[in-house]
């Protein structure tokens, strides 16, 4: 029994020393005051990357196909020849056509020379009124012959030009759907061959609910349409990007309750791709003067978030605040719960409680 009275004894000591000490010896803690600067609040979306334009490349006749003309993945400029498909028969066909149209052109010629004699024949009544009526009938169906020929001839010249098949536009092109020597059945229907991408211009699309832009829509009254927002590619946000915001849907998807808006962006250095899923960061909210502390400076608990204020006398002080969003990834915006020339303890929260004294250090 005296051995346990001995051992309390001892332990009393020991804290009363520790607690002396550390009163002689406040711990050491690093401290900040709030930056107080303009903030811009920020919402973020999820989006996806879309080209300028998504371009089929088809073949519109029937064919071998004779050959590639480009490199998979590579940028290909607009009017280069892409593909090939065998053109023979259709170099004949512009030639019969062309035959076709060479004889209907003499057809009417002799036709309207023909109705021309008639004609004067007729003001010597030497010939009949149904001789100058078959005459001008001749010549009627000599210039629609020759209209059909110059239609054949037209629609056989189009055909051989689907044998040459052109970038529409400058882009990006993916690998062929079908290989040199196959056989390509576009006359009924298309075939496509390979996808172009006009990419030197990007549109990033993204959702936003109704009640969201409600609040977002007064930033936009301020400043326009033309706002810049910024985009990040990536989890760990090794990319952004500027944007403007180009569109917005005038009407709300009653499926979703939400509106559709597109960003516009320059990709003249194509390093993006169409496709890829993005973050969109969007500015909602101006504030002036907005109080900032270090983000890794708060604690939570059950009442919320808080952090430890060090007072005039060097005491900690547990204070519940209310925060807002993050800034610049390290700082969070403080609504209530400090004052901009208050000190907050910055690291070492675990060491500290409410009423310790410190040393405060890095003001």
């Amino acid at each position: 029994m005296k051995r346990t009275i001995l051992i309390a004894a001892i332990a009393v000591a020991a804290c009363s020393h520790k607690e002396s000490e550390q009163a002689a010896h406040p711990l050491p803690v690093e401290v900040s005051t709030p930056i107080v600067r303009e903030v811009t609040l920020t919402r973020e979306y999820p989006g996806n990357l879309q080209a300028d334009a998504t371009v089929a490349i088809v073949g519109r006749v029937n064919g071998t196909l004779t050959s590639h003309n480009y490199t998979p993945g590579d940028r290909v400029k607009k009017g280069e020849l892409l593909f090939t498909i065998e053109p023979t028969l259709y170099i004949n066909a512009v030639k019969q056509a062309e035959a076709a149209m060479s004889t209907a052109e003499a057809s009417l010629d002799y036709a309207l020379n023909n109705y021309t004699r008639i004609q004067a024949a007729a003001t010597s009544d030497a010939v009949s009124e149904i001789d100058v009526a078959q005459a001008a009938t001749s010549v009627a169906t000599a210039e629609a012959q020759l209209k059909s020929a110059e239609a054949q001839l037209a629609t056989a010249r189009t055909n051989l030009g689907y044998c040459y098949i052109k970038a529409p536009h400058s882009g990006t092109i993916t690998l062929a759907s079908y290989s040199t020597g196959s056989y390509i059945a576009g006359a009924a229907s298309p075939v496509q061959l390979a996808t172009l991408y006009k990419d030197d211009m990007m549109y990033a699309y993204f959702d936003v609910t109704d009640n969201q832009w409600l609040r977002q829509q007064r930033r936009i009254d301020e400043v326009g349409k033309e706002e810049q927002i910024t985009f990040t590619l990536g989890e760990d946000r090794y990319f952004t990007h500027k944007a403007r915001m180009d569109y917005l849907a005038p009407n709300v998807n009653t499926g979703t309750g939400t509106l559709r808006v597109r960003a516009r962006l320059d990709n003249s250095d194509k390093f993006l791709k169409p496709g890829s899923y993005i973050s969109i960061v969007l500015p909602y909210e101006k504030i002036e003067r907005g109080t900032l502390i270090d983000d890794a400076s708060i604690g939570t608990d059950q009442l919320g978030s808080y952090i430890y204020v060090v007072n005039s006398d060097n005491i900690v002080e547990y204070r519940h605040i209310e925060t807002g969003t993050t800034v610049d990834d390290t700082l969070r915006l403080v609504r209530s719960g400090i004052t901009p020339g208050e000190r907050y303890v910055k690291k070492a929260l675990l060491k500290v409680h409410n009423g310790m004294r410190v040393t405060p250090v890095g003001e």
